[in-house]
């Protein structure tokens, strides 16, 4: 017979007491409030958002090829640069560059939250950094 040892004994739990069912009055009880649906969109709602989406990718992708370029030519392979300024520099100067592009393009910028500069700002610095790194090999 193998010993237990003072941990693995089992303890015995206290019976507790079973409690009887609570009924509720059903009449007195609120139905919660139903939550609001967002605005459905006419179908030419729908359209322009997605020309719009389109634009923006397509501007943006535009926008990081030419920086790619611009880089490559201004610094080479940017040996003696620090990588995350080029970056920055990118990011910065592409940031106010759509504010100003998206005007004659009659999308409004001003309505873009976080998630659509953050979008259009990873399709530039993606696009950046692939054109850049073609043009180094």
């Amino acid at each position: 017979m193998s010993k237990q040892s003072p941990k693995s004994k089992s303890r015995k739990e206290p019976a507790t007491a079973k409690k009887a069912p609570v009924e509720i009055d059903t009449a007195s009880v609120e139905a919660p409030e139903k939550k609001s649906l967002p605005k459905q969109k006419t179908p030419e709602e729908k359209q322009k958002a997605h020309r719009d989406d389109i634009i923006k990718t397509v501007v943006a992708a535009i926008l990081g090829v030419i920086f790619g370029v611009v880089m490559f030519v201004q610094y080479g392979a940017g040996e003696d640069r620090i990588w995350y300024a080029i970056l920055m520099i990118v990011i910065g100067i592409t940031y106010y560059a759509q504010k100003l592009l998206y005007i004659p393009l009659k999308i409004d910028a001003k309505e873009f939250k976080f998630k659509d500069w953050f979008f259009v700002e990873f399709v530039v610095m993606d696009f950046f950094l692939v054109t850049w790194t073609l043009l180094l090999n």
